[in-house]
């Protein structure tokens, strides 16, 4: 797991969340900052080399024990246990989830179509493209979003509502994605997936790279659901 890779999919998703560029956290380059503004999520650190350096996970995880806004810290890593002990020893709180860095080939990717009646609705601005599909009565089953910045292409908030699960919903974002990111050059695709999503995207070819574990600090921070 590549610090290069890590920085490639930060700058999709600061894109498409319309977010501001991330800035260099600590002279050691050890991550970055992105300022989120959310409630329970005002700032938010990704670890660039936790496994390559764990004494820059240190000092990413006293950073965040020691800020004054609710801070995440985000850490793709090959070494899970080693980042849980770091930020047990810091203070911080271990958030319960399971994610994971993945990637894909997106010139081959599989193609997938809804099934009736669920009607495709793709929006695209800049370089981001946002994918919905609709029930017969106009409401929103499922929807998706892609950034492509160069040759990559970062997916984001994959949802498929609870009454339209396990309809082919999740496999036709994925297809109708990966063709609007490919329209734009991307040839990679790169995401973090939940544990709800791994099986689906690994079924459709994407590959892990690294578990994705998530922190917060200080501790007296509310508690939010992402």
């Amino acid at each position: 797991m590549t610090k290069d890779l890590i920085r490639r999919w930060l700058n999709g998703w600061t894109v498409a969340r319309s977010l501001p560029e991330a800035e260099p956290v600590g002279p050691a380059g050890d991550g970055l900052r992105s300022t989120c503004d959310q409630p329970g999520r005002e700032v938010e650190m990704f670890a660039l080399r936790a496994d390559e350096e764990p004494e820059s996970l240190v000092r990413l995880a006293a950073a965040v024990a020691a800020a004054r806004q609710t801070t995440w810290l985000t850490v793709p890593t090959l070494r899970p246990s080693t980042v849980e002990a770091v930020v047990a020893a810091a203070g911080l709180e271990l958030l319960l989830r399971s994610e994971w860095f993945m990637t894909t080939d997106l010139t081959e990717y599989p193609q997938h179509t809804p099934a009736a009646p669920y009607q495709r609705e793709v929006r695209t601005e800049g370089s981001v493209t946002v994918v919905s599909f609709h029930d017969p009565n106009g409401q929103v089953a499922a929807r998706g979003v892609i950034a492509v910045v160069g040759a990559d292409a970062i997916a984001d908030r994959i949802e498929t509502a609870p009454a339209h699960r396990r309809r082919g919903l999740g496999r036709a974002m994925m297809s109708a994605l990966a063709d609007a990111a490919v329209a734009q050059g991307a040839r990679t695709g790169l995401l973090i997936a939940s544990e709800e999503g791994q099986r689906l995207y690994s079924s459709l070819g994407w590959h892990h790279e690294a578990d994705v574990l998530i922190a917060r600090g200080p501790r007296s921070g509310p508690a939010v659901t992402s």
